[in-house]
C-alpha cells in the first residue's frame, strides 16, 4: 500500500552534497551531522551513503543518536557532543558510550569526571574531544576554564583513562561570512588548542567549520592545516543552502508528497475548514490532502504554500488543521482525481516548491521545515533521482 504522506529522501542527491563538501573542505576530513533523525531524512541509511560518498567520521548530537547508529550497523567513528544526565547515571550511560566505541564530546569539568570514572570501571580507554566556548556562549568549557580543563584531561589520560582525540567548537555567525566575531572564533578556537598542547595533549583533530563556513571557504575556519583538519557540515549534506538565496550547487534530497484524498465541488460564497477564513470567490473545486500540523505542516503555512499536482501548481487554502489540508484546484473541470499524488515541496527541478519557499513563507529556516516532518510521515530511501512524475502514483478508475 502507497503511503497516504511520504517523504522520499533521494540519496544520489546525498551522495552528491557529501562530494563537494569533501572537495570543498579538502583537505580536512569531513564529519557528517546527522543529528535529529539525520535531520528528518533517516540516520541509518543516510549514514550509509553519507560514508561511502567520502566522509570520514559521523557526528550527532546525543548518545541515543549515536546508539541508533550502532545498533543500526554503522561501524565508522562516531561523536556525540549533547549530554544530559543525571549525575548518578551519567558514568553508567557513559560506560556503554566507552563500550559502543562512541567518541564523547564533553563540555563540563562533572563530564570529564564521568567519563574518566567510567572508562576506568570499564578497564576501556574512552575517546573524547573536548568542546570549547568561542563565543557562541551555548555549550562548550568557557575560556576561564580551559587550563583547568585541558590540565585535568592530561591527568585523566596519563592515568589509561582517557584520550583526547579532538578539539572543537561552534560558530555563531558563520551565515554572514564577512562578520567579524568568525575570526575571532578562529583565533579563540586555535589559542585553546595551544592551552591543550601546553598541558601535554596532542589531539588529532581540530574542528569548527560548519555548512555555511564549509561553503563560503574562508580558510581561516575550514583548513587552515595543521589547526584545524576538519569540518562538520550538517544541513549541506541534505541539499539545504545553508544561506538563504545562496546557490552552492547542492541538490535538496527529500520530496514531500501526500495522496488525494477527495475532491469537492464548492460553490461561490462557500467558506472553506475552520472559521471560513477562505471563502471561494467563485465556483471551484477543492481537493483534501491528509496531512496537517500533527505531521510538521506549520499552521503558519495556511493561505502561503502551493502543491504541485500533474505538473501544474495548486494553492492551500482555509486553516491547516491537525490532519488535513484543502488546495484550491480552480473553475471548471478539475484534471485531479482521488488517489493521486501532491508534491508539497521538493528539489524545485520539476516547478514543485522547495523547503526554501515554505521557510520564507513561515518566517523560518529551512532546517526547521525538514526536521519538524514527524507522525504518519513515512520515509522513503531512493538511490537515483527520481522526477516527480514517477512518484505520482495516479489512481485510475
Amino acid at each position: 500500500m502507497i503511503p497516504a504522506v511520504q517523504a522520499t529522501v533521494d540519496h544520489h542527491a546525498i551522495a552528491h552534497n557529501v562530494r563537494l563538501l569533501a572537495q570543498a573542505s579538502a583537505p580536512a576530513q569531513v564529519i557528517a551531522v546527522l543529528k535529529a533523525n539525520a535531520y528528518g531524512h533517516g540516520a541509518v541509511p543516510v549514514a550509509r551513503t553519507a560514508l561511502a560518498a567520502g566522509a570520514a567520521q559521523i557526528g550527532v548530537a546525543t548518545l541515543a543518536e549515536a546508539f541508533e547508529l550502532r545498533q543500526g550497523g554503522i561501524e565508522a567513528p562516531i561523536i556525540a557532543w549533547l549530554h544530559a544526565f543525571d549525575p548518578d547515571e551519567a558514568v553508567a550511560v557513559f560506560a556503554e558510550a566507552i563500550a559502543s566505541g562512541i567518541e564523547l564530546g564533553v563540555s563540563t569539568s562533572s563530564q570529564v569526571r564521568a567519563v574518566a570514572e567510567a572508562a576506568l570501571r570499564a578497564d576501556q580507554l574512552a575517546v573524547v574531544a573536548v568542546k570549547v566556548d568561542t563565543g557562541l556562549n551555548r555549550g562548550g568549557f568557557a575560556r576561564g576554564e580551559w587550563r583547568k580543563a585541558f590540565a585535568d584531561l592530561a591527568n585523566a589520560e596519563a592515568a589509561g583513562a582517557v584520550q583526547v582525540r579532538g578539539v572543537f567548537s561552534h560558530l555563531a555567525n558563520a551565515d554572514r561570512p564577512e562578520y567579524r566575531t568568525n575570526a575571532e572564533q578562529a583565533r579563540s578556537l586555535r589559542e585553546a588548542v595551544s592551552f591543550a598542547r601546553a598541558a601535554g595533549l596532542a589531539p588529532e583533530l581540530v574542528h569548527l567549520a560548519n555548512s555555511p563556513a564549509v561553503l563560503t571557504r574562508p580558510k581561516a575556519l575550514v583548513n587552515e592545516l595543521p589547526v584545524f583538519n576538519a569540518t562538520r557540515p550538517g544541513v549541506a549534506v541534505y541539499g539545504l543552502s545553508p544561506i538563504m538565496g545562496r546557490d552552492f550547487g547542492l541538490i535538496p534530497a527529500m520530496t514531500l508528497t501526500a495522496r488525494v484524498g477527495l475532491t469537492k465541488r464548492i460553490h461561490a460564497g462557500d467558506g472553506v475548514s475552520y472559521g471560513h477564513d477562505f471563502v471561494a470567490a467563485s465556483d471551484t473545486t477543492l481537493a483534501l490532502l491528509p496531512i496537517g500540523y500533527a505531521d510538521g505542516l506549520q499552521r503558519a503555512l495556511a493561505g502561503k504554500f502551493e502543491v504541485s499536482i500533474g505538473g501544474r501548481r495548486y494553492p492551500g487554502v482555509g486553516r491547516v488543521c491537525m490532519d488535513q489540508v484543502l488546495v484550491d484546484l480552480g473553475p471548471g473541470e478539475p484534471k485531479v482525481r482521488e488517489g493521486d499524488t501532491a508534491v508539497l515541496f521538493g528539489p524545485g527541478s520539476d516547478g514543485e516548491q522547495t523547503a526554501d519557499d515554505w521557510a520564507r513563507a513561515a518566517g523560518t529556516i529551512n532546517y526547521e521545515i525538514v526536521t519538524q516532518l514527524r507522525g504518519r510521515v513515512q520515509l522513503r530511501h531512493i538511490h537515483q533521482r527520481e522526477p516527480v512524475d514517477q512518484l505520482r502514483h495516479t489512481h485510475h478508475a
